[in-house]
Protein backbone atom coordinates (compact mmCIF):
# COMPACT_ATOMS: atom_id res chain seq x y z
CA UNK A 1 0.00 0.00 0.00
CA UNK A 2 2.79 2.39 0.62
CA UNK A 3 4.26 1.60 -2.67
CA UNK A 4 1.11 2.84 -4.30
CA UNK A 5 0.15 5.94 -2.37
CA UNK A 6 4.26 6.96 -3.40
CA UNK A 7 3.53 5.93 -6.71
CA UNK A 8 0.77 8.42 -6.73
CA UNK A 9 1.98 11.31 -4.97
CA UNK A 10 5.39 11.15 -6.86
CA UNK A 11 3.21 11.21 -10.12
CA UNK A 12 1.17 13.56 -9.07
CA UNK A 13 4.55 16.16 -8.21
CA UNK A 14 6.49 15.73 -11.15
CA UNK A 15 3.15 16.43 -13.38
CA UNK A 16 2.72 19.67 -11.42
CA UNK A 17 5.85 20.67 -11.58
CA UNK A 18 5.95 19.28 -15.36
CA UNK A 19 2.45 21.77 -16.14
CA UNK A 20 3.99 24.80 -14.30
CA UNK A 21 7.28 24.59 -16.18
CA UNK A 22 5.16 24.08 -19.47
CA UNK A 23 2.82 26.88 -18.54
CA UNK A 24 5.71 29.22 -17.97
CA UNK A 25 7.46 28.30 -21.15
CA UNK A 26 4.15 28.57 -23.76
CA UNK A 27 2.70 31.97 -21.62
CA UNK A 28 5.88 33.36 -23.11
CA UNK A 29 4.72 32.80 -26.67
CA UNK A 30 0.88 33.11 -25.76
CA UNK A 31 -1.81 32.47 -23.83
CA UNK A 32 -2.85 29.51 -26.16
CA UNK A 33 0.43 27.85 -25.99
CA UNK A 34 0.45 28.31 -22.70
CA UNK A 35 -2.47 26.42 -22.02
CA UNK A 36 -0.99 23.24 -24.46
CA UNK A 37 2.40 23.70 -22.68
CA UNK A 38 0.86 23.04 -19.24
CA UNK A 39 -0.98 19.96 -20.52
CA UNK A 40 2.14 18.48 -22.35
CA UNK A 41 4.32 19.40 -19.43
CA UNK A 42 2.11 17.46 -16.94
CA UNK A 43 2.10 14.44 -18.94
CA UNK A 44 5.74 14.45 -19.18
CA UNK A 45 5.53 15.21 -15.32
CA UNK A 46 3.38 12.37 -14.64
CA UNK A 47 5.59 10.08 -16.98
CA UNK A 48 8.78 11.38 -15.29
CA UNK A 49 7.62 10.51 -11.64
CA UNK A 50 5.95 7.16 -12.84
CA UNK A 51 9.16 5.68 -14.12
CA UNK A 52 11.50 7.39 -11.54
CA UNK A 53 9.44 5.38 -9.05
CA UNK A 54 9.56 2.13 -10.90
CA UNK A 55 13.19 2.51 -11.33
CA UNK A 56 13.80 3.17 -7.76
CA UNK A 57 11.93 0.29 -6.70
CA UNK A 58 13.65 -2.33 -9.51
CA UNK A 59 16.98 -1.05 -8.36
CA UNK A 60 16.24 -1.97 -4.55
CA UNK A 61 14.57 -5.67 -5.76
CA UNK A 62 17.96 -6.38 -7.68
CA UNK A 63 20.19 -5.46 -4.57
CA UNK A 64 17.88 -7.15 -2.04
CA UNK A 65 18.04 -10.28 -4.61
CA UNK A 66 21.90 -10.10 -5.06
CA UNK A 67 22.25 -9.49 -1.11
CA UNK A 68 20.75 -13.00 -1.10
CA UNK A 69 23.17 -14.28 -2.97
CA UNK A 70 26.09 -12.55 -1.81
CA UNK A 71 28.66 -11.24 -3.83
CA UNK A 72 30.29 -14.55 -5.39
CA UNK A 73 26.60 -15.31 -7.00
CA UNK A 74 26.61 -18.84 -4.58
CA UNK A 75 24.71 -19.24 -1.52
CA UNK A 76 25.72 -20.26 2.03
CA UNK A 77 24.58 -23.57 1.02
CA UNK A 78 27.08 -23.66 -1.93
CA UNK A 79 29.94 -21.99 -0.33
CA UNK A 80 32.20 -25.21 0.18
CA UNK A 81 32.60 -24.75 3.61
Amino acid sequence: MKDKLNLIFNRAKYAAIGAAIGAAIGGVVSRNAASTGGAIGGLLGATLGETRVSAKNAFTEFKESVSEYGATGETDENSGD
